[in-house]
């Protein structure tokens, strides 16, 4: 099942990738990734998802946990939480390749308010992939294969994915996001705001009033969420959008900060060197010459 689940991925993201090696489906949500050199490393906050390793390592680091994914491996996050990831074994004969699908809260919901009775079992960060769930994105991806199918079939393949997910080794851990407005989808509803509006100034006070708390309760339950508060994961995001856009679209160092909302060059470029470990322009240069190196 997993070769051929690995070669119906192989064949869409080779025929799809982007520059970057991303391949967008035209299921919501559902992506598959290629790698064919090892990476350097790549700064996130990533959003609730899965990942399915299927051929190459990937080593993901969260908070004080450093995590190597081998293929076969499950790669779940369930937070919006800063990450550090790396593609450590790729070539070009045998390319680093994963299925990746964000998880969605609400069919979660449904779900989880239909499976109290199922036993609370934690895995492991990093998990073998339950055989049923490959066996649903093995029917995902074989979708794409007749587009016609897609706008028809693809919703109730995408809830036993959910479904196999909840009742597999990861449950307890994805069930807790599907709680009725639990701490953790108050949280998520702030988390939105954050990602909509990162270049403009948040006062925490209209955060924790779209989350539906008291300031103070905002805060210790968005730090127990992400890791952060609500001001670093504002930080971390502009960072992130400020080295895209240097790194893809060749803006300068200033007008990346002041268009992800900086009002000053210099304390932009000490924040940067902190989080990226370069200055933005050195940091753009080593960027350069690997992204150019043979092989």
């Amino acid at each position: 099942m997993t070769d051929t689940l690995l070669n119906t991925v192989r064949r869409y993201v080779e025929a799809h990738a982007d520059a970057a090696g991303l391949a967008q489906t035209p299921i919501a949500g559902l992506m598959t990734i290629r790698s064919t050199s090892p990476s350097g490393l790549l700064h996130a906050i990533a959003r609730p998802l899965v990942c399915l390793v299927l051929q190459g390592s990937k080593q993901v680091a969260m908070g004080n946990d450093c995590v190597t994914y081998n293929p076969g491996d499950s790669l779940l996050i369930t937070a919006d939480v800063p990450t550090v990831s790396q593609v450590t074994r790729a070539s070009v004969d045998a390319p680093y390749i994963s299925l990746v699908l964000d998880l969605d809260p609400a069919v979660l919901a449904e779900l989880t308010a239909q499976m109290m009775a199922l036993p609370r079992v934690d895995g492991a960060p990093a998990e073998p992939t339950d055989a049923e769930v490959a066996d649903t994105a093995l029917r995902l991806m074989r979708l794409l294969e007749r587009p016609a199918s897609v706008p028809v079939l693809h919703g109730q393949l995408v809830r036993e994915l959910h479904y196999w997910l909840l009742a597999g080794r990861h449950g307890a851990a994805i069930r807790r996001l599907g709680g009725p407005d639990g701490h953790a989808q108050r949280v998520a509803r702030a988390v939105a705001l954050l990602r909509a509006e990162f270049a403009q100034p948040l006062p925490v006070e209209r955060l924790a009033a779209t989350a539906g708390m008291s300031p103070s309760s905002f805060h210790h339950h968005f730090r127990a969420a992400t890791s952060l508060s609500p001001l670093q994961f504002q930080k971390h995001l502009r960072l992130i959008e400020a080295r895209r856009l240097m790194m893809s679209d060749g803006v300068s160092a200033s007008s990346a900060a002041f268009a992800v909302g900086y009002e000053s060059v210099s304390q932009f470029t000490r924040e940067y060197g902190r989080m990226f470990g370069l200055p933005p322009m050195k940091d753009a240069e080593a960027m350069g010459q690997r992204t150019h190196a043979p092989g």
